[in-house]
């Protein structure tokens, strides 16, 4: 009879220590339909899932330019949202151990010396009692949660979720400042172009003032042309003027990047500008899976649906297992003797029996978390398609607006050429000479926008996509592999 009393006991024991969850089996959101290929790229693609751990790689070096590679470097150790988002995700990594201490027992010591001062009309007080006398206490206290609901594994799957979430925030933020410190470095050296095109215009107004200045003397031009030669050079030195200041805003922005006052900080002037890299054809749709918004999204659909198991459990009892084991006496010595010894043990049940709705209340917040979640994950997932399909079609049709404005640059620059020489032989006016070089310095400008616009775009692709791409031996696209800087 006792053995199979013991037996009773024991798988009841292992069945109240397993326990059971109430959280619903989690399946990640459904999606709407999904395109076969990427429509501005007619690239192949396949319902992301997220890989927030595949390392990004120092996806700028594609550019192939040394400074840039240096303020990304600055960025990763100096930026201050950086330094913020790294401690966001520490302060993650400190919640999901609160929940996870609650798989353990807790043990606590106590000790309590005391002086007493009993009143005279205690209920049931002895006539031989003293008024006033010592009361030591020494012992230990176990508490141990027995989670049979699941409410503790369920805080800490969400809390393990949530501090995933705050990693992949932390990626996000990272890749999304690199970005806009490419973008902002592009667009400098852009401007850097258009100042060094506007100097060069400077110098061939210059001597066309000049000539209509020396025709003016000898008769042969009007006082008409020396003022339109007047205003061309004037107007071309208030566009540096406006171009100077642009760089400098860009300038400043760069260095509230890298974490360094603008006051103290500059970059010099250079003609070279970083070069549009060659988006692979075949960029396979695994890249996008690295983005670490959808992972992050993902983590808080899951935190989301474990909160539910949360919620749920607190409609059942909850049953812990109490203990304690110490020493007490009245202020004598051998505090310690075996006779002073006191203990308890035993099991300690909750259930509450009226909330005026309160459990029902949570319940439905948890759902409508979990709604909401789902609902972010998804539009997450649209967005990423909309941003990787903007961005290739800007790649594609800047592309042939470059080819296009390059034509256009170059039949301005003859028009100009011609203009240029039909006046000196006195067959046109200067006014035609004027049209001709607006046209042309116009179109140079133009030309040099579109190649920063492409280069914006390209960093843009690559922020869409999760981080740059490698080719394979095979020469077909792949993720870079490099080590990921250090968080």
């Amino acid at each position: 009879m006792n053995r199979h009393a013991n037996r009773l006991m024991a798988a009841l024991a292992a069945a109240l220590l397993g326990g059971c969850s109430l959280a619903p089996a989690y399946h990640a959101p459904t999606l709407p339909p999904m395109p076969a290929s990427f429509k501005e790229g007619d690239t192949a693609w396949k319902v992301a899932a997220p890989a927030d751990e595949t390392p990004h790689g120092n996806w700028w070096t594609v550019y192939g330019d040394t400074t840039l590679n240096e303020l990304e470097t600055r960025l990763d150790s100096d930026n201050p949202s950086l330094a913020a988002a790294l401690a966001r995700y520490d302060e993650a990594r400190a919640f999901e151990s609160q929940f996870s201490a609650g798989l353990f027992p807790h043990l606590d010591a106590i000790a309590n010396p005391e002086r007493v001062r009993q009143s005279n009309n205690r209920p049931l007080r002895g006539s031989n009692q003293p008024n006033e006398y010592d009361s030591d206490t020494v012992g230990v206290g176990a508490s141990y949660d027995l989670d049979l609901w699941g409410r503790i594994r369920n805080e800490v799957s969400a809390g393990h979720a949530l501090a995933q979430a705050a990693q992949a925030d932390l990626a996000s933020a990272r890749l999304s400042l690199e970005a806009q410190l490419a973008g902002d470095y592009v667009r400098l050296r852009g401007y850097d172009i258009q100042i060094r095109i506007l100097q060069d215009a400077l110098n061939a107004y210059q001597h066309a003032l000049v000539l209509t200045q020396n025709r003016h003397s000898g008769g042969v031009a009007s006082g008409l042309d020396v003022s339109r030669a007047q205003t061309q050079l004037e107007d071309a030195q208030a566009q540096v003027t406006d171009v100077l200041a642009r760089r400098a805003l860009a300038e400043h922005a760069i260095a509230a990047l890298v974490g360094e006052p603008a006051s103290s900080f500059s970059i010099a002037q250079e003609q070279d500008q970083p070069k549009v890299p060659v988006t692979p054809v075949g960029m396979p749709s695994t890249l996008l899976e690295r983005r670490p918004d959808i992972a992050a999204a993902e983590r808080r659909v899951f935190a989301a649906n474990a909160g539910i198991g949360v919620a749920r459990a607190a409609f059942f009892p909850d049953i812990s297992l109490q203990g304690s084991y110490g020493f007490q006496n009245t202020g004598m010595d051998n505090l310690l003797a075996i006779g002073n010894r006191f203990w308890a043990l035993g099991p300690l049940a909750t259930l509450n029996i009226f909330d005026a709705g309160l459990r029902r209340a949570q319940l439905r917040e948890a759902h409508a978390r979990f709604a909401q979640a789902s609902a972010e994950y998804r539009q997450t997932v649209l967005s990423a398609f909309r941003e990787v399909e903007d961005d290739l079609a800007l790649l594609q049709q800047l592309g042939l607006e470059a080819r296009q404005e390059d034509q256009a640059f170059t039949a301005a620059q003859q028009t100009l050429n011609i203009a240029t020489n039909r006046y000196r032989e006195g067959i046109v006016n200067y006014l035609d000479v004027v049209t001709a070089q607006t046209a042309a310095l116009s179109a140079q400008r133009n030309a040099e926008e579109i190649r920063t616009r492409r280069l914006q775009a390209s960093v843009d692709l690559i922020r869409a996509i999760g981080g740059g791409w490698t080719r394979d031996v095979d020469g077909s696209a792949m993720a870079k592999t490099e080590a990921p800087s250090s968080r």
